[in-house]
């Protein structure tokens, strides 16, 4: 961040002076053309979620979440009903087009409004939707309601700093990597160290072209398969100094 000399001759932030809070996440959808993401809801969503997270073949995606893993349909659709009526977080289902069917699920946390902060968490992909362009979508959907809908400055991801798939995951959507908060919280009985990794406003419009380009049909070809990783993408927009 570049910094500015006060009338002190202090160095301090770039000045904001037209700031104001912006609105607080809401309860609503997007859609785009693989996906829909949709406030989660038990009763549309419990079962097809139990339904494609038992297609896993053990309970190790589990691991790093704060819950989980359950002991049949009613364990977990309690847990959905409660988390569907919580604001922070604000829990979304992922429902895949071709099917109609609920694969997934991510939420809005740690709300900021005051201050432009938001962190995209409780990200819970089944074998449906993992490693697919599906859930490359969901995750740009969310990403740009937060930017270009609610007009955020700061979008988070935090994950277990052993949690190698979801610092990859980070990474390959464009966020940037900001170091490691030591022994910053305690589940499932043991202390988690946390990797901290963001996207704030001035990043997003390279982010977000790199995401619409990566989706779109033309990168991918009749059998589906991409044509362009996501990193090559975006190597020829990447902005200075990332």
């Amino acid at each position: 961040m570049s910094a500015h000399p006060n009338e002190y001759g202090q160095s301090v932030g770039h000045p904001l002076p037209g700031w104001t809070a912006r609105p607080a996440p809401a309860r609503v959808t997007f859609e785009g053309r693989l996906c829909r993401v949709e406030p989660l809801d038990a009763d549309r969503h419990a079962d097809d979620l139990y339904a494609a997270f038992a297609l896993a073949a053990d309970s190790s995606d589990w691991t790093y979440m704060t819950s989980g893993p359950f002991d049949g349909p009613a364990d977990y659709r309690a847990y959905v009903t409660a988390a569907a009526q919580a604001d922070d977080p604000l829990s979304y289902a992922v429902v895949d087009l071709r099917t109609g069917k609920a694969v997934g699920t991510l939420s809005l946390m740690r709300q900021d409004p005051s201050n432009g902060v938001v962190e995209v968490g409780n990200v819970s992909f089944s074998p449906l939707l993992k490693r697919t362009p599906v859930s490359t979508e969901a995750q740009f959907l969310l990403m740009s309601y937060v930017f270009d809908g609610l007009g955020y400055r700061r979008y988070e991801w935090k994950c277990d700093s052993l949690n190698a798939p979801s610092r990859k995951a980070a990474l390959r959507l464009g966020f940037t990597f900001e170091g490691i908060f030591r022994q910053a919280v305690v589940y499932k009985d043991r202390s988690r160290d946390t990797a901290w990794y963001s996207v704030v406003d001035s990043e997003w419009p390279h982010v977000g072209k790199a995401l619409r380009e990566w989706l779109s049909p033309d990168n991918f070809d009749a059998e589906g398969r991409q044509k362009r990783s996501l990193s090559v993408v975006r190597v020829p927009d990447e902005e200075p100094g990332r």
